[in-house]
């Protein structure tokens, strides 16, 4: 495997020097998964692109989503069509791009009593929503009866259930798929910094933008970038952006805070994902994920920090009433929660409209200045939202003369080499690393599945890393290859950027963080030479974020 010069924390301030001394097409703020789509849709078709982080990259909303591929059922019952169609045929283009990152998920969706959908709504619903996302053969839509529907999920209230609907989903890492878009994007050419905020707009005498002020947070030195085109990607930070280019009008965003929390497999054994209703009348989803479980989401409209999110008391015992209603024989209880995580959706507000009605549509804002900002949306629809900021920069290059571009190709891109061509591929492959790594001594299947779902084919350069460390511990040794190749390949520059973005451990293996900690601060002080004052500051972020993934509030921080 090549080493990817362009996105590696390694080569920053090369990197840097690129970004100081070229004149680029498009400037995107903002690293998230929009951001990174764009750019990757601009850079393959030509365009010279620079993409800005203020922190790292997929560390807002594009790492705290639920994580699914979906087509969103629930819009079928708000009538967004579009939407629906939209989302269902992306979930399949999505799934061949990168198979062992988007995995099929099938989504039990039961039946009960006085519940969201009846029996000829659902059978209705789910055929719609088959037909709009274009579902093929055995991903096609199950109607089950109540016997056949506590088979699939035992835990189920017997005395509730109905039957139930069986369909097709994707199940996804949204983090790790903004990265890899991102990594793709980098061998197009594409200068991309985490750590680097835009902090002012600097106008020419039409009051259009012609640079950025900037500041990189590794050095605190400033500078100005330059572009032809600026689009600003950031998520719930895009009305302070357009605050700041003064040119918030009538339309403005509604935040609406999404809580999840995560189980010990063996305190909620889902066997099956599962779509259920809650008394209010919203549904929630419990995902079986490795040796947890997770279940979300909340959506309450939210007005505290943006830079630091958090799950409230609140929040976890309403998700706890929702599987203790759904699951009787389960029980949890606050304290069988392992690990949380809170994430804001950057909605387009509606007038006398509840959180969970408002629009998940994306849409533009183009300003007087030129800066085209782009909210709302959908974690399945990012190339689609990055064709549309890419029609606006079009037709602008169109009237000026400006060179033709090449057409879209994303929709056939991979997003991750050596390729995985099917799901068959990707089972195959993780049988071949459970028998390497059974030759290191790690028996445990999971850990094969983990490699297998987080890297694809990168795990061979990771197994073949690990043999050059002399731990005697073996998980130790694939652990600090990880590290190894995150610092190379995956523009990682602090403990949370390893431990939360690159391989989900806060969310998904709390534990594995205690245990392995000081192995990986070592090897970060010796790869990026990571003075005192570094080590303590890396160290008390770190201990912030496992705070907030085990704590639950009394109230939001302001």
């Amino acid at each position: 495997m090549e080493e990817l010069e362009g996105f590696s924390i390694l080569n920053r301030q090369a990197q840097i020097e690129r970004l100081l001394t070229s004149n680029f097409d498009l400037a995107i703020i903002g690293g998230g998964i929009t951001g990174a789509g764009i750019a990757l849709e601009a850079a393959s078709r030509g365009l010279k692109v620079c993409l800005i982080e203020k922190h790292d990259f997929a560390s807002g909303t594009s790492n705290k989503s639920t994580k699914l591929i979906h087509g969103g059922l629930r819009y079928l019952k708000q009538l967004e069509i579009g939407l629906v169609r939209e989302s269902g045929s992306e979930r399949a283009v999505v799934h061949k791009l990168v198979p062992h990152l988007v995995l099929p998920e099938k989504m039990l969706l039961p039946i009960v009593e006085g519940g969201t959908y009846g029996k000829m709504m659902a059978a209705i619903g789910l055929k719609i929503y088959d037909f709009l996302a274009d579902v093929k053969g055995s991903d096609r839509r199950k109607m089950l009866d109540k016997e056949e529907t506590l088979n699939k999920e035992p835990l189920l209230d017997k005395n509730k259930v109905l039957g139930s609907g069986l369909y097709a989903e994707y199940r996804t890492d949204d983090a790790r798929l903004t990265i890899e878009i991102l990594k793709k994007t980098a061998t197009f050419g594409a200068i991309l910094m985490n750590y680097f905020e835009m902090e002012s707009f600097n106008y020419n005498t039409d009051s259009k933008i012609k640079s950025l002020n900037c500041v990189d947070h590794n050095t605190g030195s400033t500078y100005v970038i330059k572009a032809k085109y600026y689009v600003s990607a950031t998520g719930p930070w895009v009305d302070l952006l357009r605050t700041k280019d003064h040119s918030v009008k009538n339309k403005y965003l509604h935040l609406t805070k999404g809580v999840h929390i995560v189980f010990p497999f063996e305190k909620f054994p889902v066997k099956q994902s599962v779509y259920f209703d809650v008394p209010d009348g919203r549904m929630v989803f419990a995902i079986p994920r490795g040796r947890v479980t997770y279940v979300g989401t909340t959506d309450t409209n939210y007005s505290g920090s943006l830079d630091r999110v958090v799950t409230t008391k609140n929040d976890a015992e309403y998700l706890l009433e929702a599987i203790n209603n759904t699951f009787p024989n389960v029980q949890v209880t606050i304290k069988d929660i392992e690990s949380n995580w809170a994430g804001l959706r950057p909605l387009i507000h509606e007038e006398d409209k509840d959180p969970s009605e408002l629009s998940r549509k994306d849409e533009l804002f183009i300003s007087d200045s030129g800066l085209i900002s782009i909210a709302g949306g959908k974690l399945t629809g990012y190339r689609k939202m990055a064709q549309r900021v890419m029609e606006v920069v079009l037709k602008t290059m169109k009237e000026k003369g400006e060179k033709k571009l090449k057409v879209s190709s994303t929709k056939t891109i991979p997003l991750v080499s050596p390729t995985l061509e099917s799901s068959n591929d990707v089972n195959q492959y993780q049988l071949y690393i459970e028998n390497q790594l059974v030759k290191l001594g790690i028996t445990d299947r999971y850990h094969a599945w983990y490699l297998c779902t987080t890297y694809g084919k990168q795990s061979d350069t990771i197994l073949e890393k690990s043999e050059d460390f002399e731990n005697k511990n073996a998980l130790e040794r694939l652990i600090r290859a990880e590290l190894w190749f995150c610092i190379h390949y995956e523009m990682t520059n602090s403990l949370t950027d390893f431990f939360v973005r690159r391989t989900g451990r806060l969310y998904f293996n709390i534990s594995s963080i205690k245990k392995y900690r000081d192995i990986i601060l070592n090897d970060f002080i010796n790869y990026l030479n990571w003075h005192a004052d570094k080590i303590v500051l890396e160290k008390v972020e770190l201990e912030l974020l496992l705070q907030d993934a085990t704590t639950y509030y009394n109230e939001e921080f302001r």
